[in-house]
């Protein structure tokens, strides 16, 4: 029972993000690496976010085999992603992929997130972008994602969604959080025109990006404890 304090952060992680709306029915998953280092938790295909427990959830190993657990379909494409990543760094252990709408709308912008509100300088320098190129159901495509997710926690992938990193489950909900706010302020702000918006100077957004990301010791333990009080 090593791992139950991992199973039950991951469930709640689920059901927290059902509860701010971030899910995509049965389209998008979380994972969180195994106090071994050498497999995965995530839930079975075809459950949605609001019902996930910690004794629902799979143990995957980094060859895509199911260890513990009963799935309604084989994942393909969950299995690689979040293998490949936990393969390829060993600081992360908790990775989120999501469908939201905000999150879509930006990643198909050329620009990308824009260092325009104080939540997307949370990501100021430090975030990547993806290509896209249809579903990641080959190891090579799975490869080419932790490629150019770099030495970074967070990236959009281009036309589909997001992929947030953290070395904890509660720092990848911290910037799966911050991330849906910044693009949601882009969108409405984009409305008034590109020429229009306001960008802090270079030395501004990186000094903020500093502050915003030092401000505490455990990143997005103070939120994670708060939601926790709140979602059954």
């Amino acid at each position: 029972m090593i791992d139950k304090p991992i199973k039950e952060n991951l469930a709640l992680a689920y059901r927290i993000l059902a509860y701010l709306k971030m899910d995509d029915l049965t389209y998008t998953h979380l994972s969180a690496r195994s106090s071994d280092g050498n497999s995965f938790y995530i839930y079975p295909f075809g459950m949605l976010f609001a019902e996930i427990t910690a004794s629902s959830l799979l143990e995957v190993d980094f060859n895509g085999t199911v260890l513990h657990g009963k799935e309604y379909q084989y994942n393909k494409t969950g299995y690689i992603i979040h293998s490949l990543i936990y393969k390829g760094r060993s600081d992360i252990n908790s990775i989120f992929h999501l469908h939201t709408i905000p999150g879509v709308a930006v990643s198909v912008m050329k620009q990308g997130l824009l260092p325009i509100s104080q939540f997307a300088l949370h990501f100021y320098n430090n975030i990547k972008y993806h290509d896209y190129n249809s579903l990641t159901l080959q190891e090579e495509a799975g490869k080419n994602i932790v490629s150019d997710l770099e030495d970074k926690y967070v990236m959009f992938l281009r036309n589909h969604g997001t992929l947030t990193c953290g070395k904890t489950i509660h720092e990848a909900m911290f910037y799966t959080n911050h991330l849906e706010k910044a693009c949601r302020v882009q969108i409405a702000s984009l409305t008034v025109g590109l020429e229009n918006l306001i960008i802090p100077d270079n030395a501004t957004c990186k000094q903020s990006n500093n502050d915003l990301i030092n401000f505490e010791k455990d990143l997005g333990l103070r939120d994670w404890l708060a939601l926790k009080r709140n979602i059954k």
